[in-house]
Formats: C-alpha cells, structure tokens, sequence
C-alpha cells in the first residue's frame, strides 16, 4: 500500500512541484528576452531546462502512473500563473506614459517634477483646441504611483501607457528639470 500511496500520490505532486517552478522560470525567462534583460536569460533558461529534464525523466520512468500526467499538466497551468505573478511582482522593464490634459497642467507636472519623475512636456492641438502632452518613461514599479498622481491632480486627463523595450541616454540635463519645474510652478 505505501508504494501505491507514493506512486500514485507522492511522485504526481513532486513532478507538479517541479513543473511549476520550471513554467514559472520559462515565463520569467521569456520576459526578460522581451524586456531586453538578454545578460539574464540565460541563466535562468539553464534552471529551467535542468528543472525541466529532471521532471520529464521522471515521467518517463513513471508511464503506467496516469496521475502523474494529472501533476505534469497541472504544474504547467499553475507554473504559468505564479510565472505572471513573479514577473508582476519584479516589474521589470520601464513603460512609457502618454498624458493629454485639455486643463492646465502645471499643477500635474510640478507634483511629478517634485516626486523626481522625468518628463516631458510638449504643446500640441487637438479636435477641441490646444493641449498638453506629457511623456513620461519611467519603471515599471513606479507606473502605479505616476497614475495616481495624475488622476489626483488632473482627473480627466487621457493618458496611454505602452510597453518600452529598452531606454538609453543620459538623465535629462538639469538645467532643462529647473525651466520645467520654474515654468510650472503651481499658482
């Protein structure tokens, strides 16, 4: 009987255990190719694979075991959500933020200038008249405070956010930071 209760129960959850960290890693690995970390990716691909070659192994010694197709299967679905979640988690990467506000921005963009957010800011027109169009590119764990600053200080601005593949450059000269921040000094 403890051979059935190990076979049929015990080596199905260590090849789900496996899986889901061999998933996890292979959709970390992914996004890092993506997002342009390529230094990285291999190394976590090695993980993976070793991880991976380990789990498939013990599957093919295990045929006649159908639960353990059960564990492979359910350790993949699972590998991937705690993948997503990880890679939420890290927030790697940068993003780019596209605000047009038809109000005065200077309010907005003082209070991003103040939090140490780059930005910038170029006039524009549109259907209904003159705009303001703010570009910020900033990292990913950064996204969510640069949101709520900008719904608090200007609601009904419209703003994008879009994926940014890689960033290069020098900071942003500050000289160019101290016109921005005495042109737009709150009134």
């Amino acid at each position: 009987m403890d051979s059935l209760w190990f076979d049929y129960v015990v080596i199905p959850l260590l090849i789900m255990m496996a899986r889901v960290v061999d998933v996890s890693l292979d959709t970390i690995r992914v996004i890092m190719i993506a997002k342009g970390y390529r230094k990285m990716a291999p190394f976590v691909g090695f993980f993976q694979v070793l991880i991976w070659i380990i789990t498939i192994t013990r599957i093919m010694a295990h045929l006649e075991i159908w639960t353990a197709y059960l564990g492979y299967a359910s350790g993949f679905a699972i590998g991937t959500f705690v993948g997503m979640k990880l890679e939420q988690r890290l927030a790697l990467g940068y993003e780019l933020i596209r605000v047009i506000t038809k109000a005065d921005a200077s309010l907005l963009i003082h209070k991003l200038l103040e939090k140490g957010i780059q930005i910038t800011f170029v006039d524009g027109r549109g259907k209904d008249g003159n705009v303001g169009i703010l570009f910020i590119v900033e990292r990913r764990r950064v996204i969510r405070e640069v949101i709520g600053i900008i719904k608090e200080y200007n609601p009904n601005a419209f703003y994008t956010i879009e994926d940014v593949r890689s960033v290069s450059g020098p900071d942003p000269l500050p000289q160019t930071r101290r016109q921005l921040r005495t042109r737009f000094r709150p009134r």
